[in-house]
């Protein structure tokens, strides 16, 4: 008989377990809550974005301002169904390979757009004495566009020239393709 009403003891004591733990309101406080001494609110974890170095010839940029973000979602779900499109952020020696990418073409570009020499070949021809092999130009208004693949990461780097200025970003490719050309379908 001492079995049965120690096991009735343990199972009694069951119910009264939870209910400590459920009085103790484990897991009730929420980022920004204040503590129960009025104190400030404790650090919450959150992802943050890489942190980059400065590249060779790289200025540091003015620090923006944080402003806060609208929290509603679109309902129309654009951003998700073309996510596909939206290009890969470089970070680490590949950012600096791209700008450095950049930076030669911009100054082997000069002197073409100095001349007013805005055709696709003329633009196509100097990238690729650059010994970039992977190169499309086109017409771009007044200008030329030009797609370069640096290397097989890939090392992306897009841009105009154009009388006004030449303009060049770099970029990691996109998801669910591979190579720098911009995918026309995706999921």
């Amino acid at each position: 008989m001492t079995m049965n009403g120690a096991r009735r003891v343990r199972l009694g004591m069951l119910p009264v377990a939870v209910l400590a733990v459920l009085v103790a309101g484990c897991g009730t406080q929420r980022a920004g809550d204040v503590t129960a001494g009025g104190g400030m609110p404790k650090a919450v974890a959150t992802p943050s974005a890489p942190a980059d170095r400065l590249c060779p010839g790289e200025r540091p940029s003015p620090i923006a301002s944080s402003t806060p973000t609208s929290s509603t979602a679109p309902t129309d779900h654009y951003a998700e169904n073309h996510g596909f499109m939206v290009p890969f952020k470089l970070h680490g020696d590949r950012r600096c390979q791209g700008l450095a990418v950049i930076g030669r073409v911009k100054k082997a570009l000069q002197p073409l757009r100095e001349k007013g020499h805005f055709t696709p070949e003329s633009v196509s021809h100097t990238i690729a004495g650059l010994g970039y092999s992977k190169v499309r130009t086109y017409a771009d208004g007044s200008g030329v566009g030009f797609l370069i693949e640096a290397d097989d990461y890939p090392v992306c780097v897009e841009g105009t020239m154009s009388p006004a200025a030449t303009e060049a970003d770099a970029f990691g490719g996109y998801p669910d393709h591979g190579g720098c050309e911009q995918p026309s379908g995706g999921h």
